[in-house]
């Protein structure tokens, strides 16, 4: 290789990590525009097929209205679970609040024993108010997905026109490898929705039951977080054990009890994730276990909670677009299973 040859290769590498850096800061900067038009996308990739099916045995107009509806019911359902939730809660804690002060008390000296004190009591105010200020983070983020809801009413009756555009201005060979790049990145967000609703759903169910079992308060309360935290890979599944076993300390104060709670969570999250969520998945989301680790915690640096839950589809995206180009092909194989 010349001189000549390895200074344009250098300088053709430099400029690309020079965009990837601009690429990334722009996308955490255009984090209110760039996020719901990402999670409208992912949501029509999932609806879409829906549309389609409905559309063969009716008129298009009312396919595109029980599909709008079924999103709708499904964002209403989501936000009836969370609001009862943090209801039963605040209701459980007031109700055990003799006990979580006890607790706290025991909690406290047992710190002190071992040379970490901590000081001061717990606050009855303060733990409301928290629980007071999480309602009102659910209610922005709520008129958040009202907004990501608003595009995906615009944008699925898009998806033809666009479709037809990009089909009129390329080349026969370009159109190909477009129309089934899209339809991969298609299938494969409906795959992992799919599969991870059938799994969360299960965790949910389990997770109540085994609440029941144990006697613990608002089983339906942990069955519906475990359910919610499933969405978000590896780190919703470890978070969902903390707070059923936390309040296991406070309803039946000794540790025999909030440790069969804690085992019984951590078998039922250990065999859905590791048994039952391959199996259903097989091979077809051809992601590496630390491939999506990586994805997780760079979604989440760039755009929080919103990244961390739509991390996987994103990255399965990117896979299938760099296998498309001879120069990006590594990233898809360094990244697939």
């Amino acid at each position: 290789m010349s001189d000549g040859q390895a200074e344009h290769r250098y300088r053709s590498r430099l400029l690309t990590l020079i965009a990837a850096i601009l690429l990334i800061g722009a996308l955490k900067a255009a984090f209110a525009v760039v996020m719901p038009i990402a999670f409208a996308a992912i949501i029509i990739a999932a609806l879409w097929p829906l549309k389609r099916r409905l559309a063969r045995h009716m008129p298009s107009w009312l396919a595109y209205t029980l599909t709008l509806l079924s999103l709708v019911a499904i964002l209403g359902a989501f936000v009836a679970a969370v609001y009862l939730s943090i209801g039963q809660v605040i209701t459980a804690l007031t109700a055990n609040w003799t006990s979580l002060e006890q607790g706290y008390s025991r909690l406290a000296g047992w710190a002190a024993e071992h040379g970490v004190p901590i000081a001061g009591t717990i606050n009855r105010q303060r733990i409301m108010a928290l629980l007071q200020l999480l309602a009102g983070g659910v209610y922005g983020f709520v008129t958040y997905v009202g907004f990501i809801g608003i595009i995906v009413m615009l944008g699925l009756p898009e998806v033809p026109r666009l479709k037809r555009r990009l089909y009129e201005m390329m080349e026969s060979g370009d159109r190909r490898d477009m129309l089934g790049a899209s339809e991969d990145i298609s299938a494969q967000v409906r795959r992992y929705l799919g599969t991870t609703l059938a799994t969360s759903v299960l965790t949910g169910v389990a997770s109540t039951l085994w609440s029941w079992m144990t006697g613990l308060e608002l089983a339906l309360v942990w069955g519906i977080l475990n359910f919610l935290l499933n969405f978000v890979p590896v780190i919703g599944n470890i978070v969902g054990i903390v707070p059923p076993v936390l309040f296991a300390f406070v309803q039946f104060g000794g540790w025999q009890t909030p440790a069969l709670v804690f085992v019984g969570f951590v078998i039922l999250q250990l065999t859905i994730s590791n048994v039952v969520y391959p199996l259903l998945q097989g091979k077809q989301l051809s992601l590496s276990p630390l491939a999506i680790i990586v994805a997780m915690t760079f979604w989440s640096w760039v755009w929080g909670i919103a990244g961390a839950l739509i991390a996987v589809p994103l990255t399965a995206a990117i896979v299938i677009i760099c296998g498309q180009f001879d120069r990006s092909r590594w990233i898809g194989k360094l990244l697939s299973a």
